[in-house]
């Protein structure tokens, strides 16, 4: 049987290419996307037994050296022709076939998670039916195959919405030509698809090693998040930790209303926002303020390891939340106890706290409902609202360290301190009124 598969597709040029993903993704951001989709289509190609064709737009030949530099130059290529999409697709069929193939396929290049299987199902398919499609998700195709042309499968007047497969299937039918199925894909236009895609990589380890899916984890855009009030000591030595990630990441510090100098000591070129006094609050108007697609909640007083991002991206590729776990400069075996307990709790109970750094979906944030607005103990009841809903913590292999400025001096007094914050966690468990919990918490700022 001769076969054929037609890799219908743009050449990816940065604001002309997956224009519907800016302004979250940029313009190069975009060409380099449809690159690696490209590049991953390549190979599931290869490892079918088909002759491969290239129907490639615009018709220029410096597009066509750079569409060839992706997809190798043994490949067939030649321009799309026609007024619209139907058309363009009729046309390189008809090419095709007249090549005397049993059977073609024709493939866009919107999903990355295509495999040779499915392109091996669909020809099998093409043995029974007259037509084979591959639906995706959200109503269209990606996939179209045949033995031999058939002009109905193109007559819809608009493409691009959300029944193109149903109305183009209501006329095949209405002319009894017999459809057959290959598997339905996820494919990849808006901002949410990627989102949908990573969501899938925690599921399917192999996307991982796609170039689409190795991009995908490493665009994901990270927030920074950085409740402050009254922090004049720390805004400055914070900055300097800073500096470094401003062009990487966005980075948004939520002033509660400081009465010393912190507002002035914060140098231009950071955004901040100002919210009523309270941690949860001003974490959450920081959220709602923010455009990443990873939260990341950072205390004024915390270190920050190297490669901070990286870390947040690794661990976000296996879980939807997750934190950095706790590490303190002193030298008290005390404050070393605390770290154990406090990492170890992570791992064995799944519970968390704002000070180890806590990251997750910005999707799974709004989802729960965002930080309760409640004085104290925010981010224990996150982290309970996290386990609740059984959502896996995932810890990062470098830890951030955190001042013991709230710990006292000498260790009966710490050991008072370390009861106390335990006792008030078991009171929270037991629903004693939070305002009582409020006032047993001194505020050292």
């Amino acid at each position: 049987m001769k076969k054929a598969i037609i890799i219908f597709t743009r050449v990816p040029i940065p604001g002309k290419t997956k224009t519907r993903m800016m302004p979250t993704l940029t313009p190069d951001q975009c060409e380099h996307l449809h690159t690696c989709f490209l590049k991953d289509i390549r190979r599931v190609c290869e490892q079918c037994a088909a002759d491969i064709y290239v129907c490639y737009t615009p018709d220029e030949e410096k597009y066509k050296r750079q569409i060839m530099d992706i997809l190798g130059t043994e490949k067939n290529y030649f321009p799309q022709k026609g007024n619209d999409l139907g058309n363009r697709m009729c046309n390189a069929f008809e090419e095709v076939l007249k090549k005397e193939y049993d059977s073609c396929l024709l493939i866009g290049t919107d999903v990355p998670e295509l495999q040779t299987s499915c392109l091996m199902k669909a020809f099998e398919v093409l043995d029974k039916k007259d037509v084979v499609f591959g639906k995706t998700v959200d109503g269209g195709y990606y996939l179209v195959g045949m033995k031999k042309l058939y002009p109905q499968v193109f007559g819809l007047e608009q493409y691009g919405h959300s029944s193109v497969f149903y109305e183009t299937l209501k006329r095949l039918q209405a002319e009894s030509i017999r459809v057959g199925y290959t598997e339905e894909l996820l494919d990849m236009d808006t901002p949410s698809d990627l989102q949908k895609y990573r969501n899938h990589m925690r599921e399917n380890n192999r996307l991982y090693k796609t170039e689409t899916g190795k991009y995908v984890s490493e665009i994901a855009k990270i927030s920074i998040i950085i409740p402050v009030y009254n922090e004049e000591k720390l805004i400055v030595p914070l900055q300097r930790q800073l500096s470094s990630l401003k062009e990487q990441c966005e980075i948004i510090l939520v002033d509660g209303g400081s009465t010393d100098k912190t507002q002035t000591l914060i140098e231009p070129g950071y955004r901040v926002i100002s919210a009523e006094k309270g941690r949860a609050n001003q974490m959450n108007q920081g959220a709602l303020e923010s455009t990443g697609d990873i939260l990341f909640f950072l205390h004024c007083d915390s270190e920050l390891p190297e490669n901070v991002l990286g870390e947040i991206r690794t661990v976000m590729r296996e879980y939807r939340a997750g934190c950095f776990g706790i590490a303190f400069r002193s030298k008290s075996p005390l404050m070393f106890i605390c770290r154990v307990i406090s990492n170890y709790r992570v791992k064995d109970r799944k519970v968390m706290f704002g000070d180890q750094g806590m990251f997750m979906e910005r999707e799974l944030f709004f989802e729960l409902g965002m930080f309760p607005q409640i004085p104290i103990m925010e981010d224990y009841q996150l982290s309970l609202t996290l386990k609740e809903a059984g959502i896996k913590l995932g810890m990062a292999n470098k830890r951030i360290y955190t001042s013991d400025r709230r710990y006292p001096r000498g260790m009966i007094p710490k050991l008072r301190l370390m009861w106390k914050m335990n006792r008030m966690r078991k009171m929270y468990r037991d629903k004693v009124q939070v305002q009582k919990l409020a006032d047993m918490y001194e505020d050292i700022r």
